[in-house]
């Protein structure tokens, strides 16, 4: 059957539109096209710019019962549509189809909260000094807002952009990443479906990222500029937005780590280690990249850790038995081989995989003996590695997992409830898993600290990143 919501065109203010310039998007599994995206440029971004700007005038106004009635409608519309919005996912990006489906509940989980959230965005009556003044507070948003999001997550890293935005009565130009464009158009096809006005939601795809990510982080009409990526690119998003003042949301490179104690509960680690580890082929900006294990479970850890992984299947994700994908493309390949062979030329130990399967299919690997001059424990290596490092006290544990300039995310296990509020507290991290290696949620805030990136995404801090502030002073 065909799949109605995969469509070869971008989104321009209420319509579809195609370009005598496409690409192909690749398929990951097989290398081969799966279709063709409109390769559009700099000249067509000044007009998604305007027509958002357009908008903005009149969905300013809307009222937060019409936005949040938008919004739940939506949320129905990708909820009735699921199946062919995983479909779409798992063939543009490779990710098991059992992780896009729980993408697309994830994705539409921030549409639903940020919907309820958009009635609780209260301002303050403030007490005056005087009686014949009155002052209070409202919360407005931005305007147009400029979104450009990556191909790991080609779902849930637009609606955690878009439904605060909308939500806050800005508009939108979205920017997906040029090898995961189709779930980005499907969202808008259902956008477009539940009735948003025109120019709300636009959707612009090309391969020229660094061309319209300018654009957008310098157009006097756009008023913020959210990003996920790397730490190398959202730096020169932010000098560039500089020249505008405009806010500025990035959420940035990890380096992970996950501390083991010898108190902890070994099977509960590897169970969390497995969930943390190899979502999305290793491929996730929260996936664990260093694993720190405490000198007595160190051997018992990695014994277990490697019978799992050694049991991971690997395979097309279209095949619902399939547990690692493809990586994204011959870069990410080239990459965890160059991360293996700099371990083992250190002196590390293969306990299983490391090889090459098959076009951009890799064995799930451990590696024990890690040497702390290893690339992997100073680069983020995006693929399906567990890297074992060893460690004697709780205080060269917090070092080691501090020892880095990213602080995203960070996990670790123990039984000890005041060891577990110590590290947890010590972490220098936006977000800390203990006793758990999956940690994402529409209600709590994501977001790292250091070079990991600036403010937050989901729960209500979300929906501030998205409005001004209004000061109202009342002469009586």
């Amino acid at each position: 059957m065909k799949n109605s919501l995969l469509i070869e065109k971008a989104y321009h203010n209420g319509s579809f539109i195609t370009s005598k310039k496409t690409f192909d998007v690749i398929n990951p599994a097989n290398q081969k096209a799966m279709g063709h995206m409109p390769n559009l440029q700099t000249k067509d971004c000044e007009q998604f710019i305007i027509s958002a700007h357009q908008a903005w005038k009149s969905w300013k106004d809307t009222s937060v019962t019409d936005r949040a009635n938008l919004l739940i409608k939506l949320a129905s519309l990708v909820n009735d549509h699921k199946a062919e919005l995983a479909e779409i996912m798992t063939l543009e990006s490779g990710k098991p189809i059992n992780e896009s489906l729980t993408e697309v509940d994830y994705a539409n989980s921030f549409i639903t909260w940020f919907a309820e959230e958009s009635k609780r965005s209260y301002g303050l009556t403030i007490p005056a000094s005087t009686n014949n003044i009155r002052m209070q507070t409202i919360k407005q948003g931005i305007g147009v807002v400029a979104a450009i999001t990556p191909w790991n997550f080609p779902l849930a890293m637009i609606t955690r952009k878009l439904a605060p935005a909308l939500a806050s009565g800005c508009t939108i130009v979205i920017k997906p990443a040029s090898q995961t464009p189709f779930s980005a158009v499907a969202l808008a096809q259902l956008a477009d479906q539940a009735g948003f006005p025109k120019g709300v939601i636009n959707v612009i795809t090309s391969t020229n990222s660094q061309a319209i990510g300018e654009i957008l982080a310098t157009h006097q009409l756009v008023r913020k500029i959210t990003f996920t990526g790397s730490t190398a690119v959202g730096k020169t998003l932010m000098e560039l937005a500089a020249s505008t003042i405009k806010r500025i949301s990035l959420e940035l490179g990890g380096n992970a780590p996950f501390l083991v104690f010898n108190d902890a509960d070994i099977d509960k680690a590897v169970t969390g280690a497995i969930a943390g580890k190899f979502r999305n082929t290793g491929q996730t900006c929260v996936s664990i990249n260093r694993f720190y294990i405490q000198d007595k479970v160190y051997d018992t850890f990695s014994k277990k850790l490697t019978k799992a992984v050694k049991a991971l299947q690997v395979g097309d994700g279209l095949n619902t038995n399939t547990q690692v994908g493809p990586l994204i493309n011959d870069k990410g390949l080239q990459k965890v081989q160059e991360h293996i062979a700099d371990a083992l030329g250190k002196g590390a130990k293969l306990e299983t995989g490391g090889k090459n399967i098959q076009g951009l299919f890799f064995e799930p690997t451990v590696l024990t003996n890690m040497h702390k001059q290893s690339k992997i424990a100073t680069e983020e290596t995006f693929g399906p590695i567990c890297a074992l490092f060893k460690f004697t006290t709780e205080e060269e544990a917090i070092a080691l997992a501090n020892d880095t300039p990213f602080g995203l995310a960070s996990y670790f296990y123990s039984n000890n409830i005041h060891q577990c509020i110590r590290v947890s507290e010590q972490l220098e991290a936006g977000m800390v898993g203990v006793n758990t290696g999956l940690i994402s949620n529409a209600a709590a805030p994501f977001g790292g600290v250091k070079q990991s990136g600036l403010g937050r995404e989901g729960s209500t801090y979300g929906m501030d990143e998205y409005q001004e502030i209004k000061y109202i002073c009342l002469g009586m």
